[in-house]
């Protein structure tokens, strides 16, 4: 783009001497170039570009011929805005394309994830240990990074762990509640209950918070609790700890994301060190609690059963899960760091779809038509409410 610059002048510019108002746009200097005639001071000049401009030509000004020919009142500079689209695309590209394999490695280590818990729960149904382990895990890892320098440590006080306590909280109740689902029926029937959470999140928001939402976000919500109901129903193994694990497990990853944006404000941790951090507070939570519902001699118990029936792979199953629980759940974190919440809770939405369908084809279970419509009623209702609450 090529545009000219005017400068309109009132008093002689001996040399280099450029000036507008009453401050210089370069340096005063003296030079050997002739005195310029008498004319007006640079009263003003406005120039709005986003790109830098590179000067094209500046006539012959401070030439000897000058004095030969006529000065024009006006000072005529050509410039050019510098091209940066194609920078600018290769940035979007680039973006596009770390965005996707994040989201497609969230997706995947869910996926494994959900397959090795439910392998796991059904050898060794102990859901408190499984979560338990679950944590510990995640923690370790997240420890010995910091250790290694893998991960620069988050600096945090005392203010950061006091808003982080109710997260945990919540973390630690949703985490469990859903374990126990997980333990009691199929890993497509929780998911599909779990599908269900933006419901309880309008509800608690208006209800217990005050806030209000456009009509079309209470609309979405019918297909949600339409198609939940229509699964639950129609689901041929329905076990009601199994479906209010699963309910308890949306209200309280609901209240964990309330307290997560009241209590990080501000805050400048990152999505994988926060991440860590809930991790380690719902271990300390946990921890105590798994000892008094199960126990060790349950726990020894269980596992020589499932050794004897499983064999040594069920070690292996164990460590897969709480590794790849982990995993997913930091990449989620690290990823919402990069897009947007109404992508990400799209992202979210197909990540379900993925989970159902590959624990429908793995653990071969069976689906009515009717369950499978519900199943569908509800994420789609999922993905409009994600549309319509922005």
């Amino acid at each position: 783009m090529f545009c000219t610059l005017r400068f309109q002048c009132a008093r002689p510019h001996h040399g280099s001497e450029f000036v507008s108002g009453s401050k210089s746009l370069i340096p005063t200097r003296r030079s050997s170039l002739p005195p310029m005639p008498s004319r007006q001071i640079c009263r003003r000049s406005v120039l709005s570009l986003t790109r830098p401009l590179h000067v094209s030509s500046i006539g012959e000004l401070g030439s000897s011929r000058t004095s030969d020919k006529k000065v024009d009142d006006l000072i005529k500079c050509r410039v050019y805005e510098a091209d940066g689209s194609e920078q600018a695309a290769v940035s979007d590209a680039s973006k596009r394309v770390k965005i996707g394999i994040y989201f497609a490695t969230w997706w995947a280590l869910n996926v494994v994830f959900n397959i090795y818990n439910k392998k796991v729960l059904n050898a060794y149904p102990y859901p408190w240990l499984t979560s338990t382990l679950s944590l510990a895990t995640g923690s370790l890892i997240m420890l010995i990074s910091w250790s290694l320098r893998i991960a620069e440590a988050p600096k945090t006080d005392f203010d950061f762990w006091k808003t982080l306590f109710p997260v945990a909280v919540a973390h630690t109740i949703g985490h469990v509640a859903a374990t126990v689902s997980m333990s009691k029926v199929a890993v497509s029937f929780t998911h599909i209950i779990k599908s269900g959470e933006p419901a309880f999140s309008v509800l608690v928001s208006r209800f217990l918070l005050g806030e209000t939402f456009p009509v079309g976000v209470y609309f979405s919500l019918l297909p949600i609790i339409g198609g939940c109901a229509l699964a639950a129903v129609t689901e041929l193994n329905f076990n009601m700890t199994g479906f209010m694990g699963a309910m308890i497990s949306n209200l309280a990853f609901v209240f964990r994301n309330i307290f997560s944006k009241k209590g990080m404000k501000g805050k400048s941790v990152s999505g994988m060190n926060y991440y860590a951090c809930l991790s380690m507070f719902s271990l300390l939570i946990l921890t105590p609690f798994a000892i008094a519902v199960e126990g060790p001699q349950m726990w020894a118990a269980g596992f020589q059963k499932a050794l004897s029936e499983i064999g040594p792979q069920i070690v292996w199953w164990m460590a897969a899960q709480s590794v790849f629980y982990h995993l997913y759940n930091q990449v989620s974190y690290m990823s919402l760091d990069e897009i947007s919440p109404l992508t990400f809770s799209i992202g979210n939405t197909m990540k379900r779809i993925s989970v159902i369908v590959s624990s429908i084809i793995i653990f071969h279970t069976p689906v009515q038509p009717v369950n499978a419509l519900g199943a569908a009623i509800a994420i789609l209702g999922t993905f409009l409410y994600s549309q319509a609450k922005q």
